[in-house]
C-alpha cells in the first residue's frame, strides 16, 4: 500500500475560482480537478469555500490555585439545537495581519478577560472543517493568576458581552465529560490540560 500524502497542492488543478458573496467572510466557488488514488482524475467538480482568516485561542490556566477561565457568550451558529446558544470557550480571536498568534493571544486576553499571559505553551495548530472553509485555529494554554479573574468583558463595537468564569480543574474537566463544553477547541485545550496538568503544576509554579 502506498504511504500518505503521496499527493499534494501542485496536484489540484483549478479550471475557475469566483467570489459569489462578499461580507464580512467570504464565500468562493471553485471547479477544480485532482488525481484519484486509482489512478484516475476526478471528473471536474465544484465546491463553496467559507474564506475565513486563522485564529488564535487559549486556555488560561493557573497552575497554583489549579483553576481555568472560561468565557460565556452568545454564538448564533449554535441557535436553534437544543442546547443554550450561550457557549463556555476559550480566550479567541482573529489573527490581524502581521500580528503572530501570540500577539493575538494578548491581546485578546486583555479585551475578554481582563488577563496577561505570563507564558504560553503551544498545544496545536488544527483545520477547523477543511471539508468547506479555510480556517486555522492556533491553539495554546497560559499561564495566569485567576485570584482577580471573573467578570464582564467584551469590546463595545463588535457587539461582544462576555462572562468570564473562574472553574476548578476538576469541574472544568467535568463540563467536557458530560457536554457542558461542546465546542473544539475548548474540548482540545481542556483534554490536553488533563494529560499535562502534573508537569505544568511542577514547571510553571516558579
Amino acid at each position: 500500500m502506498p504511504k500518505p500524502f503521496q499527493f499534494s497542492a501542485s496536484d489540484v488543478n483549478i479550471e475557475k475560482r469566483e467570489t459569489v458573496f462578499q461580507g464580512f467572510f467570504r464565500m468562493d466557488k471553485l471547479w477544480l480537478t485532482h488525481p484519484r488514488f486509482d489512478g484516475g482524475v476526478m471528473p471536474t467538480f465544484t465546491r463553496e469555500l467559507f474564506i475565513r482568516g486563522d485564529a488564535t485561542c487559549v486556555l488560561p490556566y493557573d497552575p497554583v490555585r489549579d483553576e481555568v477561565v472560561l468565557l460565556e457568550q452568545f454564538r448564533l451558529g449554535a441557535l436553534g439545537r437544543a442546547q443554550s446558544p450561550w457557549l463556555l470557550e476559550l480566550v479567541a480571536g482573529m489573527n490581524e495581519a502581521g500580528e503572530s498568534p501570540e500577539e493575538v493571544a494578548q491581546r485578546e486576553a486583555q479585551e475578554e478577560a481582563g488577563l496577561s499571559f505570563g507564558r504560553l505553551d503551544k498545544i496545536c495548530d488544527y483545520l477547523v472543517s477543511p471539508g468547506g472553509t479555510t480556517e486555522m485555529i492556533h491553539l495554546y494554554c497560559g499561564l495566569v493568576s485567576t485570584e482577580e479573574a471573573g467578570g464582564v468583558f467584551g469590546v463595545e463595537h463588535e457587539h461582544e458581552d462576555i462572562l468570564s468564569h473562574v472553574v476548578s480543574a476538576d469541574e472544568c474537566f467535568a463540563m467536557i465529560a458530560d457536554g457542558r463544553i461542546n465546542n473544539a477547541a475548548a474540548i482540545i485545550a481542556v483534554q490536553w490540560l488533563q494529560l499535562n496538568r502534573d508537569r505544568l503544576r511542577q514547571e510553571w509554579r516558579v
